[in-house]
């Protein structure tokens, strides 16, 4: 029998909050389950780097576990978790078969944090210059992968509405397997202290550089948008800010031409809130846009692509302006920058947005509700999902045998 309110999470790395939308969201995860009263084990095979998260010091403890080792099992078994959550499809491909196989009755999440194999297709699409379809993403080997490990966990968080669709009507995966589940903060309220139009000025770009559209998103804006603000508004300055960011990207930092590269934010709502507008002209992604729910946050309207706003905003309106055309794109900008009412508009608009879409309470609930439910009924919502048995007989028999000749060899 399960020992209750215990929660082991496999994280691909370490959670870094302070560099990566990633980061952020596993802590959210852990806090409400942490609320619940649930002790709370994070492992990782990865090595944690100098921004990975204390995870000690918030209250959870830690294991170092390794790939294709039969250690995990004994570990796993003694930890006895009554909840695994898997921080990406990559995770549950790896260790998933092995929780199945020492602890059945452990319910399987799977954070899918944005849909991969989607932000892997599109950036092949827009390498080769056409257009991307969903039949493209379906013929994907890395889609097929994806798809596989969401059939066989038990709950799959799906961060994006867009991502949602793709897989309840393109694929028609059973809703029950399924939660609708975006980034999670706290409401906006009246006391909520934001600077006014006058306390703010220049624009500000912030994404991590190991995140390939972050990379080509700074490219667009230095040799392309950045120069048509710039000859419009030759006093205000674009800060880019970023971890990890490539030399190539270092290099681009230009005073003369007030394009600014900083680097890694020491705290991503000072930056966001001492800037007038965001800029975010993302070509290919997936997911839900870490960077513009912080600018909502922060009270920073934004302009953005259809692929940066995709998925999180619903039917309402967006917090500033949506442009995939560089002109349009390059003329919403300055209209944001220098037009007070547009600009005070878009900032209540996103208000609105994060009140309705994105509160932390409600959403916490809903995420637990599921939970309970499937705690309860695991046994008929397992035999109901045949697809997910029946991969999970192939990919264990698979696995299995794949993981222990790795292992027999790595100890050869």
């Amino acid at each position: 029998m399960n020992n209750t309110k215990t929660l082991l999470v496999i994280a691909l790395v370490w959670p870094e909050p302070d560099s990566t939308a990633a980061g952020i969201r596993m802590l959210q995860l852990l806090e409400v389950f942490k609320k619940q009263g649930y002790a709370i084990t994070v492992a990782s095979a990865a090595s944690k780097s100098d921004y990975s998260a204390d995870m000690e010091a918030l209250g959870y403890h830690t294991a170092d576990i390794k790939m294709n080792d039969s250690s995990f099992d004994i570990f796993i078994k003694e930890l006895n978790p009554y909840v695994v959550l898997f921080d990406r499809f990559l995770t549950e491909e790896q260790f998933g078969w092995r929780v199945a196989e020492n602890c059945p009755h452990a319910l399987r999440i799977l954070d899918t944090e944005d849909l991969h194999s989607l932000r892997h297709v599109r950036e092949q699409c827009f390498k080769k210059d056409v257009p991307f379809i969903t039949d493209a993403w379906l013929a994907d080997d890395k889609t097929k992968r994806e798809i596989a490990s969401i059939y066989r966990c038990d709950l799959s968080l799906i961060i994006s509405s867009y991502e949602m669709k793709l897989l309840t009507e393109v694929i028609t995966i059973d809703k029950s397997l399924l939660l609708l589940l975006p980034f999670m903060v706290n409401e906006i309220t009246s006391e909520t202290n934001w600077k006014t139009f006058e306390e703010r000025k220049d624009f500000v770009f912030i994404g991590g550089g190991k995140h390939t559209p972050n990379i080509d998103a700074i490219k667009c804006l230095k040799t392309t948008i950045w120069p048509l603000i710039n000859r419009k508004l030759p006093e205000a300055k674009l800060h880019i800010y970023g971890a990890y960011l490539p030399q190539q990207i270092v290099e681009m930092n230009n005073p003369a031409t007030g394009f600014l590269v900083h680097g890694r934010a020491e705290n991503v709502h000072d930056v966001m809130q001492a800037a007038k507008v965001c800029l975010a002209p993302l070509r290919f992604g997936a997911g839900i846009k870490g960077k513009l729910l912080s600018a909502m946050e922060n009270g920073t309207p934004s302009v953005t692509t259809t692929i940066g706003a995709e998925g999180m905003y619903g039917i309402l309106d967006w917090n500033g302006y949506i442009e995939n055309d560089h002109t349009a794109f390059v003329e919403a900008a300055v209209r944001l920058y220098t037009k007070k009412l547009t600009w005070q508009n878009s900032q209540n608009q996103g208000r609105t947005l994060i009140n309705t879409l994105y509160v932390k309470t409600s959403l916490e609930n809903i995420l637990l509700e599921k939970v309970e439910q499937l705690q309860n009924k695991l046994s008929t919502h397992r035999t109901q999902n045949f697809t997910g048995a029946l991969l999970h007989h192939q990919t264990m028999t698979a696995s299995r045998f794949m993981s222990k000749w790795i292992e027999v060899k790595n100890r050869g």
